[in-house]
């Protein structure tokens, strides 16, 4: 059996698995991006051109991240707990099959509740987005690496921190991270430490993405974005084969 095969019966076997529950976390990750638009309207207003941008593509990066940041985590954690993840291991498969088709499976599910949060956005602060033709890539790269750190984080802390880190993460990714707000409103000391972070890098991304005639991403916060991607997925490889 090739291992493309192997995938794709592995990405099959974890989404018929989780048949029960995968309507509910898509209608929850809908339901987020939605009342994430619609609290920010409350919150704000009547916003300027240029903060209403920022909103409008906050939500969407804000799916995309609370995904992989927190549910793919909360996910894994679950399947160790409750023993599923040691039975996968038994089976001849490699392990970077495990880790792609959970990114795969993860990646998806969080790609309907970010279109909606884009429509839902543009419609709310009534927007025209210039839409760049590589922001198909460009949410599945954000969405791979949140999903990565994620596993990552999973698979390296022990299960009660890695849960607990998942709580402490959508306050963070919410409040204190330049996605739906410049980072010039930060202190200068947060500023600096989401220069090194993945965050920002995602927003950025994703802002250039929905509006390329108003932002722009640096160069750096590319490498920054592909050095997280790289080094997380290596990180959850080695844990998944150092406990195998």
């Amino acid at each position: 059996m090739t291992a493309v095969r192997q995938l794709g019966l592995f990405a099959q076997w974890q989404l018929r698995r989780q048949a029960q529950f995968l309507p509910l976390l898509v209608i929850v990750q809908i339901l987020l991006a939605i009342t994430t638009i619609l609290g920010y309207g409350l919150l704000i207003g009547e916003p300027d051109p240029q903060t209403a941008l920022y909103l409008a593509t906050g939500a969407p990066t804000i799916t995309l991240i609370t995904v992989g940041l927190v549910l793919t985590p909360q996910m894994l954690v679950t399947a160790k707990t409750e023993g599923s993840l040691d039975w996968l291991r038994t089976l001849p498969v490699p392990r970077w099959v495990f880790l792609a088709g959970d990114l795969l499976v993860w990646t998806l599910l969080a790609l309907p509740g970010t279109v909606l949060g884009v429509v839902a956005g543009a419609l709310r602060f009534d927007l025209t987005l210039s839409v760049a033709p590589w922001i198909v890539g460009a949410a599945v790269l954000v969405s791979l690496t949140a999903a990565a750190v994620g596993y990552a984080m999973a698979s390296v802390l022990p299960a009660q921190l890695a849960m607990l880190m998942t709580q402490v993460l959508i306050f963070v990714v919410l409040l204190f991270s330049p996605v739906s707000y410049p980072a010039d409103r930060m202190p200068g000391w947060l500023q600096q430490a989401h220069e090194w972070l993945p965050v920002e890098p995602m927003a950025q991304l994703m802002r250039t993405g929905l509006a390329q005639d108003t932002f722009d991403v640096p160069g750096r916060s590319l490498v920054v974005l592909a050095v997280w991607c790289v080094v997380s997925v290596a990180a959850a490889s080695a844990a998944l084969r150092r406990r195998a």
